[in-house]
């Protein structure tokens, strides 16, 4: 679906980074996180095997192979190639199966955009072809350009353009005198995740609702346009989900249960993640004519993009109609699911997954980080035949109807999920892949380990080990931290790919990885999005393709031989303090914002922010803020850090230990589980479906991550009765966590105390 949270800045001068590096053959080995000194010799043996099996050119055939054709959910392709992976895995030596679930994914039957006023225009909603890419011309097999799970409608309306279409665009506009009510909008990609656009938009009265790539933001304001260039040409558009997904993921008439044959399934009208309203994405050439009919005031220097036209508010004379129907069958999705079985832990599975399904012929979202995965597989395969064995079993998995809204991983989690959480410890996700930096978001108990691979992960580029490059884009990028600081932070998770049933759902330790940064383009979910876009602008060589597959299987390799499972909980206990003191200072900026807006209500002075002529809305006092008490999360904070030293005392003498692999076993089952004490059994509020007490993603940013949930957005939404409640449940969850880490230390204290021969 998207890799928001590994797009790193622009590229970083190659000299500059040369000066972080170390020369691979001057360090020394360092311990393995997990591991007795003897068992990581071995393991470094095998990784060592590993690493050299990758081969791009393997990728690059299996990327031309997968893209050949439109594999969207539910086409005859998408299916062919779930087939043919699943033979893929089965060369390697893996048992392959493919799992089906049915799912409700509405497609297109009718789709008009015009303006009826003040002159007539018919928008085109089609994507050119172009006689450089060959792939552009298969529109038979093609989705056309739409926003799946937008609702049917009819509606001719006013048009009013609503800058980004979050809450914040609305405040001013309610400023500045303009309702949406009754109108259909138009609103531009970037700022918050597409299905929060709509979403907005119906909650302040909207009718229907437009979404355009505006030429600044992926367009021509970025550089040359595809094919000269990689940025998105004038008749591009971005398909994708309007769901709610912020409320919940995967098949909307059967939230938290597969959706297999024969299950209790809602009726439509009854599914609340249902978008309301009529939504349809555009392109910059149809989204021209529009604007550029729009009257009313000027809109503000920071909703003004690309066009060369005057960005208004409206509405006025421009009225558009908007009529779209859908197929709102069931559609077949296939999940391929790969097993290598475990010697020593058949039962704790190490899983790893990436997405097969695309919205059109998808190279580089989601295919770049697929053959990646099978390349792992591969190799890991070849290793089973030369006598490396797993001591965990190993599940690898190429999910479909990703796109649409999780529909594979969530079914398959929803499904499985009482058998998932007795089993799964870990679970890496990949969803493409690009050139440039390496970047790890997830849990934080495995930030450690995350940094530890990336130190015996060679770029591409430098040749030296991917962290010291990430570490000078960050040092060049003004992150005074990472000079300093031993490990480098890893990102939270919110939305937008499989780690989501996994990790905020049923609590399985998560990890999502790959490289980018030095890619930028604008094919995002649109035609051009093909074999040969990437391997004109991308990973041309496929280079950071074979970098993903060596960190992967890496990882893959390390959690499944690991003595004790590889979490550290320092930087956990450590990153939720920093979580507090970031809500005690978001609640003293909303204080302070609520003081100044009461002060400009009783003094009747409002600052203008456009036209000195037209008279602002005046705002309505509102209540001031109370004091909120911060103290059971900064104690719980304090007990996890008191528990997570104690932990590390224990390990430390795990290295030198004979500690017997049955005690190991008490000291594991307690690991495993310190994600699923983080999660609140009511889960979130509005939207229980969601229950990790540290991450999720915004109830208005969609992709975007909040951190510590329930309370970061009571105070947002400025619900105080509310943020009292959330800090005490939050409190619970990290209390829990600090038992659970102490016990752990213990048991592994007696475990290396215990001088047993394995």
């Amino acid at each position: 679906m998207s890799r928001p949270t590994l797009r790193a800045a622009r590229a970083l001068a190659l000299p500059v980074a040369l000066l972080f590096l170390l020369p691979a053959a001057t360090r020394d080995e360092p311990p393995l996180r997990g591991f007795t000194t003897a068992g990581a010799k071995v393991q470094r043996e095998w990784e060592g095997k590993f690493r050299a099996i990758p081969e791009p050119a393997r990728m690059r055939e299996a990327m031309r192979r997968l893209t050949l054709r439109p594999h969207h959910l539910g086409s005859a392709y998408g299916r062919d190639n779930a087939e043919w992976l699943r033979a893929q895995f089965e060369s390697y030596g893996w048992q392959a199966t493919i799992e089906r679930f049915d799912v409700l994914f509405p497609t297109p039957v009718t789709r008009v955009l015009e303006m009826v006023a003040p002159t007539r225009f018919t928008a085109r909603i089609d994507e050119q072809v172009l006689k450089e890419d060959p792939t552009t011309n298969q529109k038979s097999e093609q989705l056309p350009t739409y926003n799946a799970y937008s609702a049917d409608g009819d509606v001719t309306a006013p048009l009013v353009y609503v800058n980004y279409g979050v809450p914040a665009d609305y405040e001013l506009l309610e400023r500045n005198g303009v309702s949406v009510r009754g109108a259909i909008v138009i609103a531009r990609y970037g700022g918050s995740w597409r299905g929060i656009k709509p979403k907005v938009a119906y909650e302040h009265g909207a009718v229907g609702a437009l979404i355009y790539s505006d030429p600044q933001d992926d367009g021509f304001g970025q550089g040359d346009v595809y094919p000269a260039g990689p940025f998105r040409p004038r008749d591009g558009v971005q398909r994708g989900s309007v769901m709610d997904m912020p409320t919940y993921p995967g098949d909307p008439l059967t939230p938290d249960i597969g959706a297999v044959p024969g299950a209790k399934r809602l009726d439509r009208q009854d599914a609340v993640t249902i978008m309301k309203i009529p939504v349809m994405p555009i392109s910059y050439a149809d989204a021209q004519p529009l604007l550029a009919a729009l009257t009313g005031p000027v809109a503000p220097a920071s909703w003004r993009g690309g066009l060369p036209i005057t960005y208004r508010f409206g509405p006025g004379a421009a009225k558009v109609h908007l009529k779209l129907t859908f197929d709102w069958s069931l559609k077949p999705l296939y999940n391929v699911i790969a097993k290598l079985p475990g010697s020593a832990r058949p039962d704790e599975w190490v899983i790893r997954g990436n997405h097969h399904d695309g919205w059109v012929n998808g190279a580089e979202d989601p295919i770049s980080g697929l053959v990646a995965e099978l390349e792992e597989a591969r190799a890991l395969g070849e290793l089973y035949r030369q006598g490396w064995r797993p001591k965990r079993t190993l599940v690898y998995a190429a999910w479909d109807g990703e796109e649409p809204a999780l529909l594979g991983s969530t079914e398959w989690v929803e499904q499985h999920q009482d058998e998932l959480r007795q089993k799964a410890v870990f679970y890496l996700n990949t969803d493409g892949n690009g050139r440039g930096f390496f970047g790890v978001a997830g849990s934080h108990s495995l930030e450690r380990f995350a940094n530890e691979v990336a130190r015996d992960i060679t770029d591409p580029e430098t040749h030296g080990p991917v962290i010291a490059r990430s570490r000078a884009q960050r040092v060049v990028g003004g992150d005074k931290e990472a000079r300093t600081r031993g490990d480098l932070r890893i990102d939270a998770l919110g939305s937008g790919s499989d780690f989501t049933p996994f990790l905020q759902h049923i609590g399985v330790p998560t990890l999502n990885i790959g490289f980018g940064g030095e890619d930028d383009g604008g094919i995002y979910h649109s035609i051009y999005d093909s074999f040969a876009w990437y391997t004109h602008w991308s990973d041309t060589s496929f280079v950071f393709g074979r970098a993903l597959a060596q960190a992967a299987g890496t990882m893959v390799m390390r959690v499944a031989g690991a003595d004790v499972l590889p979490e550290e909980f320092g930087n956990l206990s450590e990153t939720a303090r920093g979580y507090v003191t970031e809500l005690k200072a978001l609640r003293e900026k909303t204080a302070a914002d609520i003081a100044e807006l009461n002060r400009q209500v009783a003094d009747g002075v409002f600052g203008l922010v456009n036209d000195p002529r037209r008279p602002l809305a005046a705002p309505r006092a509102q209540a001031p803020a109370p004091v909120l008490n911060f103290a059971p999360l900064e104690n719980a904070s304090i007990a996890l850090d008191s528990a997570a030293a104690q932990f590390e005392t224990a390990y430390g003498a795990l290295p030198a230990s004979n500690a017997s692999a049955a005690m190991l076993a008490e000291v594991n089952a307690l690991i495993r589980q310190s994600d699923q004490v983080l999660l609140m059994p009511d889960g979130l509020p509005r939207r229980p479906w969601y229950r990790h007490s540290l991450y999720a993603p915004g109830f208005y940013t969609g992709y975007g991550v909040k951190t510590m949930p329930g309370v970061r957005e009571a105070i947002e939404q400025k619900d105080w009765k509310l943020a009292d409640a959330e800090i005490q449940r939050i409190a619970a969850a990290l209390l829990r966590e600090s038992e659970l880490v102490a016990k752990a230390a213990a048991a592994l204290q007696r475990a290396v105390n215990s001088n047993a021969i394995p």
